[in-house]
């Protein structure tokens, strides 16, 4: 071995060695080789049986002794070699396996030569999406991984080929079967290869493995069934069209054969394996049973006790094979790995799935044709189809996960080469506001009805860094990188005073004993009056007043009206408690005006035509209060009242039939009266606009600041403009 140590060390090979790794349920298989052309040189193969029962049905159950057996076979093979083997390829068995189909696409601006690159990028496309659809699909507590994926058939602009690459496109497609396994069957093989210490370069499932070597591309246009039945589980793949169409599995393979032996012998694990392996071989066997005695079994009396184990194995995959060909028998079955070697098992099976027994076979050197063995004396056999395979699998695709240190936490990612911060982040179920600057509790009110919110504000943003630098969630992430994430802050809670709404910062200006007074708006909060200075409140119900009443006027100027005085609004009688809105006159005076007093005043408002008879009451004749009355409103002659600004009795007075609304027409009050509701177009009853004679183009209809539709509801104190588009 030293001398076969030396003579491989100081050989170069032509092609990248690659280390595969067989965990099975009895033995482990290592294999190391490299491919040259359209051919696989295996440099060196060692085996070790596992010493206890450290795995079942596929599944490890000592992690430590798996990884202590495999890393007993990599010290083999480099001491072999002569090479330090630092990375290996691995196979899962499909003991828990879950499958999805789907198509992917990738769309180019124009047409372009397509490139392994872009084959390669619609594959990983395609695991993305079939990983997303399964989530949808998974009604159970376990995580799942893509463990193995297959391309069905390709398309360039939606017409199938047989190869995209080289070919020009605009869109490429790829139907994909992809498949599934629970996570701790897959970390379960990371941990223990991780104690050999070897990181995993490449991991498939173990069907798509044989496959690659026992049902060739050019045979995959017939339909055919490769079953791999090794010790825990029977793994199957269906071929047609010249793709791979589905797998399978079912946990029942030679342990079973092994366990049924055992009983019968009454022996040991190892001892019922090995009378099963010289049943093959020998017509006699002979063995030691549990008691010490020395006992003989011929091998019809095996195949006789392991017949009922066989018939059952045998029917659950004809069953499986139908399931998976859409209920249909295939055309021909291959079998490999060593459970299937068992005398009258494929004609079983051929018998099940009624083809002809000559078409169910155990496939070894057969299959094996562009296998070359640099070491001597190899039997090329069915029990080496997968171990080949796994290693062919690396070229074919890069699948496998990386390890990264997300706070401290191992998380295992699925390496798509676009890895990221984000991805780690995710896979760590770090929250996602955590990651982001997060704002404070917005604020909700409404103003006028109509919802307002506030914004809080922004909080610090998450601290990230990898392998102690700096960083963002879109920075890409290796295997063995230390992620560190100092989760992001929430800012300040909305807050605003009332003072702050734009609205609040207008005025209602009015005219007070002959002199302009600016009276700031005042707001009802869920009805109570509040200065500029209230703290908006969550849910508040905010409504921004229009007018003052006359004794709001005199509180805000600091004046103490007597009581003998006469109040005018508008130069009508009014009350302490009459509503004021803007342009509105007010005249407070101890005196009765006269009429004289009454044009003076009109004169230097510019406003004609009085009605000499209400002189002493001060009232314009085109005051639209007088029109009101001249409409035969017994309320038009009545003041304006209420209990405040505030009071469920605020609205105008309502008189047995109608009801009356004041609103400002293009900067002047106008009274509307006789009805019980009014619209915009009412109001060109109450002034002179002749739409008979235009004067532009159009003519401009704006209510409280914007564009109003003439049958629009008016309320009091709206204002409305009326005027010619030039």
């Amino acid at each position: 071995m030293a001398e076969m140590s030396k003579e491989h060390s100081m050989k170069k090979y032509p092609g990248q060695m690659v280390f595969g790794l067989d965990i099975g349920t009895r033995s482990i298989v290592g294999t190391v080789g490299y491919r040259n052309n359209d051919r696989f040189y295996v440099v060196a193969q060692r085996m070790k049986e596992h010493e206890t029962r450290a795995m079942i049905d596929g599944q490890i159950h000592d992690i430590h002794k798996v990884g202590e057996t495999i890393k007993a076979v990599k010290e083999e093979l480099e001491e072999v070699t002569g090479r330090k083997l630092a990375e290996t390829c691995i196979a899962a068995a499909g003991r828990v396996l879950r499958t999805v189909n789907v198509t992917a696409d990738c769309e180019f601006g124009s047409d372009k030569e397509i490139t392994r690159e872009d084959i390669y990028a619609l594959s990983t496309m395609g695991v993305e999406k079939a990983y997303g659809e399964f989530q949808t699909l998974n009604d159970t507590d376990m995580k799942f991984y893509c463990v193995g994926y297959s391309v069905v058939r390709y398309y360039i602009n939606h017409y199938p080929i047989s190869n995209p690459e080289g070919h020009k496109a605009k869109v490429i497609s790829a139907d994909m079967i992809a498949t599934f396994l629970p996570d701790d069957v897959v970390d379960g093989l990371y941990k223990a290869v991780g104690i050999a210490g070897l990181n995993v370069a490449n991991m498939t499932l173990e069907p798509i493995a044989a496959i690659q070597v026992a049902i060739p591309e050019m045979y995959r246009m017939l339909n055919i069934a490769l079953v791999d039945v090794g010790a825990g589980t029977s793994d199957i793949s269906i071929t047609k069209d010249g793709s791979i169409t589905a797998f399978g599995m079912i946990p029942m393979a030679g342990d079973a054969l092994t366990e049924t032996i055992a009983r019968h012998c009454l022996v040991d694990f190892g001892t019922a394996e090995q009378i099963k392996r010289n049943a093959g071989e020998l017509e006699i066997i002979t063995y030691k049973d549990i008691m010490g005695l020395e006992q003989t079994i011929s091998k019809a009396e095996v195949l006789e006790v392991a017949n009922p184990v066989i018939k059952e194995m045998a029917m659950q995959i004809s069953e499986k094979i139908k399931e998976l060909n859409g209920g249909k028998a295939v055309s021909a079955v291959f079998v490999v790995g060593g459970g299937g070697k068992m005398e009258g098992y494929t004609d079983t099976l051929a018998e099940d799935l009624g083809i002809q027994k000559e078409r169910v076979a155990v496939r070894g050197e057969e299959v094996m044709q562009k296998i070359e063995f640099l070491e001597e004396n190899v039997k090329k056999d069915s029990l080496l189809v997968t171990p080949i395979g796994i290693c062919l699998s690396f070229y074919e695709q890069s699948n496998n996960f990386i390890f990264v240190d997300f706070n401290g936490e191992r998380v295992k990612l699925y390496d798509n080469n676009m890895l990221s911060v984000a991805d780690a982040a995710i896979q760590a179920e770090f929250p996602n506001e955590g990651l982001f600057p997060r704002r404070g509790k917005e604020l909700n009110f409404t103003v006028g009805g109509k919802a307002r919110i506030v914004r809080g504000q922004l909080g610090e943003a998450a601290v990230i860094r990898v392998n102690g630098e700096a960083a963002d969630i879109h920075t890409p992430i290796h295997g063995g990188d230390k992620i560190e994430v100092i989760a992001s802050t929430a800012g300040e809670p909305a807050a605003m005073e009332l003072g702050a709404l734009n609205e609040f910062g207008d005025v209602i200006n009015v005219i007070v004993n002959e002199k302009k007074i600016e009276l700031p708006k005042f707001a009802s909060v869920n009805g109570e009056l509040q200065s500029k200075f209230y703290d908006v409140k969550e849910n508040d119900a905010i409504e921004l007043l229009n007018y003052y009443t006359v004794r709001q006027i005199s509180d805000f100027m600091d004046v103490i009206i007597d009581k003998k005085m006469n109040l005018y609004v508008n130069n009508k009688l009014a009350d302490m408690d009459t509503f004021v809105y803007e342009n509105f006159s007010v005249i407070w005076t101890m005196e009765t005006l006269k009429l004289s007093d009454v044009e003076r005043d009109m004169e230097e408002g510019g406003e004609e035509g009085y009605d000499e008879e209400n002189a002493v009451e001060g009232a314009y004749v085109s005051d639209p209060y007088e029109d009101a009355e001249a409409a035969g409103e017994e309320q038009a002659e009545e003041k304006v009242s209420g209990q405040g600004p505030l009071s469920s009795e605020n609205a105008p007075m309502q008189a047995a039939e109608s009801t009356v609304i004041a609103v400002i027409v293009n900067g002047k009050p106008v009274a509307l009266a006789g009805k019980s509701a009014y619209v915009y177009v009412d109001v060109f009853s109450y002034i002179d606009f002749d739409l008979s004679k235009p004067q532009g183009s159009a003519v401009i209809t704006m209510l409280n600041g914007r564009e109003a539709k003439y049958m629009e509801p008016l309320q009091n104190g709206d204002t409305v403009e009326i005027y010619w588009k030039k």
